[in-house]
């Protein structure tokens, strides 16, 4: 990793914006998860995001300017299955609000968006999992939504591109919560 920054900071300049948005699922109850899928979700999740971060940080700091955006999960407050998954989207979080502190005194911001449901691959996944169609699982979910819809892609889109851009630079060490509501 410091070396594709290395590379990337030689040929385009120092890195702007750090994304962290790498993301797998081992879902699984407690008593049926294996170290391997603890293992596998906290390494891709909290892991990669600690190393992409320090990878950059430092050309951050000497351009005197940086955005940070990590991919949480509402799945952070816990969700039943996802022990593993809670427990890196939880780190991420807490990462988030301590590179913040910091980081903000060389101008770098430190955020993370938390999604809710939004439908994807590997929401459509889960659909199958729970013996569902995803127009069925889809329709369930955003009946439990405050707006009564399922997210977008995009709707995860638009926040981080608020995070990275001049328009956040007094906002740093939050986690947006892009669920469609508090109960989402």
């Amino acid at each position: 990793m410091a070396a594709a920054v290395r590379r990337v900071t030689a040929e385009l300049g120092p890195p702007a914006v750090l994304v962290n948005n790498a993301g797998v699922t081992r879902d699984n109850a407690l008593f049926r998860m294996t170290d391997d899928d603890w293992d596998t979700v906290v390494a891709v999740h909290l892991r990669g995001a600690f190393l992409m971060t320090r990878a950059c940080q430092a050309a951050m700091v000497d351009a005197g300017f940086g955005r940070i955006v990590s991919l949480s999960s509402t799945s952070a407050l816990g969700n039943r299955g996802q022990a593993n998954y809670a427990a890196a989207k939880a780190g991420v979080q807490g990462f988030t609000r301590t590179v913040a502190l910091e980081l903000g005194r060389f101008g770098v911001t430190v955020n993370a968006v938390a999604p809710g449901f939004v439908a994807t691959a590997m929401t459509a996944a889960a659909a199958e999992r729970a013996g569902l169609t995803v127009e069925e699982f889809e329709a369930e979910i955003a009946a439990r939504t405050a707006v009564r819809r399922i997210g977008r892609p995009e709707d995860v889109a638009d926040a981080v591109a608020y995070l990275a851009g001049d328009g956040a630079g007094y906002v740093s060490g939050q986690t947006l919560y892009v669920a469609g509501g508090p109960a989402g």
